[in-house]
């Protein structure tokens, strides 16, 4: 048994990574299509920024600190875990240029061409790359010339930058500049199309080869240009003055992550080394474990925005987002909610209900009140337009909306304000606690009476990502499970009051606990002589004590499957310890969102969906609600389409001790389950 075997979990940062590197392989996946792969290159790209702003910081900062326990990091200190991640993410980062060269030769035989400024053969191409330089690109950059006695102006965060090094004719010292490649103009320019040929340049490579037009004011022998990214450490210091309120420190909390320290230093490999020496210290950046050689473009999170050309044959074939069964967008959603409950699962299905559901309601003379709760919204929200109509009718409209959402601050204040200037009613969260839960409570005045509806949702209400993001939104008028939201609402307004709760699993007060018992009841049923069964689908899991609940659940022999699509902390398959737990995770063309818990099999299954993932920050640090699933049809729906994705022979990698993100095989039949997850919606079999 190896060191890492002798420990019980995998640590979360290097589980992480290869999680990125199951991403990684969808775009080497040749039965992809080429310009999807790209994408995939690109969301790859922009997970690694995100981690090392976010993770790979924190182990820094623990580092800085001077603390070498582990407890926080599982297997390693935080010393002995940083070299380990350069170490992969340099040997990913290696593969990726792998896979993008193998891209381009396959584009290449579709007659797409990325050309680079030294490939400029035709006079049409030149003239266009001059006036588009001159017309769009010059008046965009920002040129900073390096000198010893000068204070070098601020790096931004993320932002890609030519260095720019000139050997002067009269010097053996030479000049170094600074170019911001501008962030407002797409990073793909499309070049005219000649004899049928599609050619494609980099904006990088437009500014290299003009870069005369910019120097020309210099003498000098030989000019280059190699490109630079830094990424900082993006957490918010959020000060305790009292006298200001909580979006004026978080404005400027996010106005001073700009200031974050450097956390990562990506600079072309080909780069003299003369010239990394001087931007090393200009930068007053040490060379450690944050200096990553890379190639020669970065910044390959815009690959995710790579141009089509029209060839539909080289990106997924498009599916409408279906109808939901037995309700459609032209009835009312009040009628058809108050006989049953209705699943909206997108984007298999459209997100369209959640928010015609919310626009009815902003009409409905009859609804008086609407609550929800708001953790990230769409640049151009139709939910933020839906609830101020609603306060314009003069309905009484509460949200709940978490400022601090990572990187959705700026536009969450902004819908704050617009909110609040048409009289919706705002709450800014709980102290201590993140609002992380995804629910609404609509009040409508029924023959006397007040009768609740609502919706509780496993993801973010955002149309974009609901294009994505596969997510269920449950549409109820079950007056129990709307009574417990209410309390919840309440709660918000008076956090010092703790609720509690008949049919909710609210996080952080009773979620732990609650999920003790259930996993106990499925160990009894072993002892008592029964089957203990437990299924669960997750974004992550990483909380060592609930990961223990279910090794203890394990060892007693309840059989449990678990669909993990990010972090997995967990080892299945352990002898001894986890020999009853198997383990896979799903990447393909949707990025798989909800979270589903099953406890029991047949007539006694109990079924919840949930915002809430098994991490930590989750069970104790966020507002998170688990709803159980009391309409048979319903569960029965989330039991099936659970069912397709856990026998995914295609897209599904089992998750073990080795980490090697090796893919399910097996004899049975062919099941992609987000391609057959449509199909059941788009052909359903009748009961």
């Amino acid at each position: 048994m190896n060191e890492v075997q002798k420990e019980k979990y995998i640590n979360r940062e290097l589980s992480w990574l290869q999680f990125n590197g199951r991403v990684l392989q969808e775009a080497a996946d040749e039965t992809v299509p080429l310009i999807e792969r790209l994408r995939f290159l690109g969301i790859f790209s922009n997970n690694l920024d995100e981690f090392f702003r976010v993770r790979y910081a924190t182990v820094r900062r623990i580092v800085r600190a001077g603390k070498k326990g582990r407890k926080a990091l599982g297997v390693y200190t935080a010393e002995e875990l940083l070299p380990m991640i350069t170490e992969i993410v340099i040997q990913q980062q290696s593969e990726s240029l792998k896979i993008l060269d193998d891209i381009y030769k396959r584009l290449a035989s579709e007659n797409i061409y990325m050309v680079n400024e030294s490939q400029i053969e035709h006079k049409k191409h030149k003239k266009f790359l001059k006036d588009f330089f001159t017309e769009e690109v010059s008046p965009a950059i920002e040129t900073i010339i390096l000198r010893e006695e000068l204070e070098l102006p601020r790096i931004q965060d993320l932002d890609a930058y030519l260095t720019v090094k000139m050997q002067m004719r009269n010097s053996d010292t030479p000049l170094y500049a600074l170019l911001e490649i501008p962030s407002s103009i797409d990073r793909f320019i499309v070049l005219p199309k000649i004899d049928g040929m599609n050619c494609i340049i980099m904006l990088d490579d437009v500014i290299r080869y003009n870069l005369d037009s910019i120097f020309n004011i210099f003498d000098y022998e030989s000019i280059s240009a190699h490109m630079i990214k830094i990424t900082r450490d993006a957490e918010l210091d959020i000060e305790s003055d009292l006298g200001k309120s909580l979006i004026e420190k978080l404005s400027k909390s996010v106005k001073g992550r700009e200031d974050g320290a450097p956390v990562r230093f990506v600079y072309d490999k080909t780069i003299a080394p003369e010239t990394l020496d001087f931007l090393l210290k200009k930068l007053d950046i040490e060379n450690d474990d944050s200096i990553i050689p890379g190639g020669r473009y970065h910044n390959r999170k815009d690959y995710m925005g790579f141009p089509s050309l029209g060839r539909k044959d080289l990106l997924y074939a498009s599916q409408k987002p279906l109808p939901i069964k037995g309700i459609t967008l032209d009835c009312s959603m009040f009628e058809k909610v108050a006989k049953k409950d209705f699943l909206q699962y997108a984007p298999y299905h459209t997100f369209s209900y959640t928010i015609k559901f919310l626009r009815e309601a902003a009409l409905d003379p009859a609804v008086t009140s609407i609550k929800i709760t708001i953790y990230r919204l769409a640049k151009v929200s139709h939910i933020a337009s839906a609830l101020i109509n609603a306060a314009q009718n003069g309905k009484e409209v509460t949200v709940q909306i978490e400022l601090r959402a990572r990187f959705d601050e700026t536009s969450n204040m902004m819908y704050a304000k617009k909110m609040e200037d048409q009289g919706v009613k705002l709450i800014f969260g709980v102290p201590g606690l993140k609002v992380h839960s995804k629910v609404c409570v609509i009040e409508r005045e029924e023959k006397g009476k007040i009768v609740r509806y609502g919706f509780i949702s496993t993801g973010n209400f955002n149309y974009k990502t609901a294009k994505i993001y596969t997510d269920y939104t449950l549409f109820t008028s079950s007056q129990k499970i709307l009574k417990d939201l209410s309390k919840l609402f309440n709660f918000f307004d008076t956090n010092y009051i703790v609720n509690t709760y008949k049919h909710l699993i609210v996080s952080p007060h009773y979620a732990r606990n609650t999920f003790y018992r259930l996993i106990d009841k499925e160990i009894q049923k072993v002892r008592d002589g029964g089957q203990g069964y437990i299924q669960l689908k997750l974004n992550s899991i990483s909380n060592y004590a609930m990961i223990d609940k279910l090794y203890e659940a394990s060892q007693a022999g309840v059989k449990i499957e678990m669909i993990v699509r990010g972090i997995c902390c967990l080892i299945p398959g352990i002898s001894g310890l986890s020999e009853h737990i198997k383990v896979i995770s799903i990447i393909d063309k949707f990025l798989e969102h909800p979270r589903v818990y099953v406890f029991g099999k047949g007539k006694d299954a109990k079924v919840f969906i949930s915002s809430s993932d098994w991490m930590s920050r989750n069970l104790d640090n966020r507002v998170e609600v688990t709803c159980p699933i009391y309409d048979e049809d319903i569960k029965k729906e989330i039991l099936e389409t659970l069912d397709i994705c856990w026998n995914d022979n295609v897209k599904a990698r089992e998750l073990n001790i080795r980490q090697d993100n090796a893919y399910v095989k097996n004899d049975k039949e062919v099941i992609r389950s987000q391609f057959a997850t449509y199909d059941y919606y788009l052909n359903p079999k009748e009961s």
